[in-house]
């Protein structure tokens, strides 16, 4: 039983950081039509940033300066190389999904190499400290990642439903010729959305090399990429998809490695692949995922 509550909080926790990466992937699907896969880049310069600044500022203050700087990034990705290659056109999306591949190359290859072979921590306030709930210890950073992640999306969720730029997003969303018709300024939209997804990215990179893990490291943007499952199994355009998607992917992980002896019959490893085949199950018996919309194209 206690390896299963070890699992289930530990599960909870990966969902919510993997939430923050997903949320991230289809807010920017959802303005500009664009599949990004400068995510893991997006989230390594974040918890670079931390890693470099927290011992001169503080770490509440290196955390704000690498929120702000990856959206501005992210922003400025979007309206100066992005928009110039087809601008809101629809039907450019698919080029520049291309270009965001080769973006996201020239960004790890320089924080590749600034980073070296080091482990760089990022002096978070809950370091390796521990709490005992009932049979169960949990790191207080996981805890941490929980509720920061709850109140993270839950002020995502609100500004989709109650601010004239959710207002937007869901309206270009639906009908970007109708939207513009309508006076929405979808450039303003779409980079808007690039920002907030930028921002999600450096927050969850602080509780992806947390304790338990080592600490940053080169190869940590490729964790961004468990993420990707996640927005697939909801559909991409759906925000509560992608956050079911991403329980439902941290959880399958976590569970994987916590019964991975009684697992072994699938092989070493399978916890990496995991999120994956969970992913390929869903799709086969949804293609479209499992809160697209009606009438939304196969993913």
């Amino acid at each position: 039983m206690t390896g299963f509550l070890d699992s289930l909080l530990g599960g909870l926790a990966l969902g919510s950081v993997y939430a923050l990466i997903a949320l991230g992937f289809v807010t920017i699907f959802k303005a500009s039509g664009v599949l990004s896969f400068t995510h893991g880049s997006l989230l390594l310069l974040g918890g670079y940033l931390v890693a470099v600044l927290h011992d001169d500022i503080g770490f509440a203050g290196a955390l704000a300066v690498a929120v702000l700087v990856t959206a501005a990034v992210a922003g400025a990705l979007d309206r100066l190389v992005l928009q110039r290659v087809g601008g809101t056109d629809p039907h450019a999306a698919h080029v520049q999904t291309i270009v965001t591949i080769g973006v996201d190359i020239v960004l790890v290859t320089d924080l590749a190499r600034r980073i070296g072979g080091d482990l760089l921590p990022l002096g978070d306030p809950w370091g390796s400290a521990v709490t005992d709930l009932g049979p169960v210890t949990v790191a207080d950073s996981r805890i941490a990642a929980i509720l920061v992640s709850a109140v993270a999306i839950g002020g995502a969720f609100a500004l989709f439903r109650y601010t004239p730029w959710g207002l937007s997003l869901r309206a270009a969303a639906e009908d970007r010729e109708a939207a513009a018709l309508m006076g929405v300024r979808l450039t303003r939209v779409r980079t808007a959305a690039w920002c907030l997804a930028g921002a999600l990215a450096a927050l969850a990179a602080v509780f992806l090399v947390a304790f338990p893990a080592p600490g940053l490291e080169r190869t940590t943007g490729q964790i961004a990429l468990k993420a990707f499952p996640a927005a697939i199994l909801g559909g991409m355009t759906s925000p509560v998809g992608a956050l079911v998607g991403s329980m439902l992917i941290g959880l399958t992980e976590a569970f994987v490695a916590g019964y991975q002896s009684d697992l072994h019959v699938l092989g070493e490893g399978f916890g990496d692949v995991a999120p994956y085949a969970v992913m390929v199950l869903v799709l086969l018996v949804r293609p479209a995922g499992l809160f697209a919309a009606k009438g939304a194209a196969r993913v």
